[in-house]
């Protein structure tokens, strides 16, 4: 007889696992049973609860979306005034939360995996959408009718010097990363007076 309130509790082990397994091999070439065993568990259970692999590696990029989009909430709570939201959101690009090795493991599979599984596309374009949603609030009141393509420069700016951080090697700096996209984004406001 299955144990009651295990299910979110194994869950998040397995989620935490794969996360884990997909930083150490820097690839999806892991199994279930790698992940599983990682999370304590038989790979039949991790069957049970996700059904594949590529279901568990979306939980976990559910996972980490979750954990970027909180703080991101938290970070413009905080913020002052429409430049202060920008940097807020740029600093929460690149937090420990979701600046760590094996994070940016999972989302550069993450990116790989969105070319042709339509339910990664579709996280892609949540998280896609949302940050340019955000981006663009902010910079209407500074750039007005430029706050699109200002936007579209800050989030291609964000995403690309995540992924040449993580290629890099070594211990990722979020702070020395995010000053290159904050740079970007004085040299954009300067360009709009």
């Amino acid at each position: 007889m299955p144990k009651v309130g295990m299910e979110p509790i194994r869950k998040a082990a397995l989620v935490k696992a794969t996360i884990t397994e997909i930083g150490r091999a820097g690839s999806l070439d892991v199994t279930v049973s790698q992940i599983a065993k990682r999370a304590g568990m038989s790979s039949a259970l991790a069957h049970h609860y996700f059904g594949s692999k590529e279901q568990i590696f979306l939980a976990a990029m559910r996972h980490i979306l979750t954990l970027y989009g909180a703080e991101v909430r938290g970070a413009l709570a905080a913020a002052e005034g429409p430049k202060g939201r920008l940097q807020a959101i740029v600093r929460a690009s690149f937090a420990t939360s979701s600046f760590r090795r094996e994070v940016i493991g999972a989302w550069l599979n993450f990116y790989v995996l969105a070319q042709t599984q339509p339910e990664a596309r579709r996280l892609l374009a949540i998280y896609q959408g949302r940050l340019r949603s955000n981006l663009v609030q902010s910079l209407r009141p500074l750039v007005g009718a430029r706050a699109g393509d200002v936007a579209h420069v800050l989030g291609a700016m964000i995403d690309g010097v995540y992924i040449r951080e993580a290629l890099k090697g070594g211990v990722p700096d979020g702070a020395a990363a995010a000053a290159v996209v904050l740079e970007c984004l004085e040299r954009e406001l300067g360009a709009g007076v």
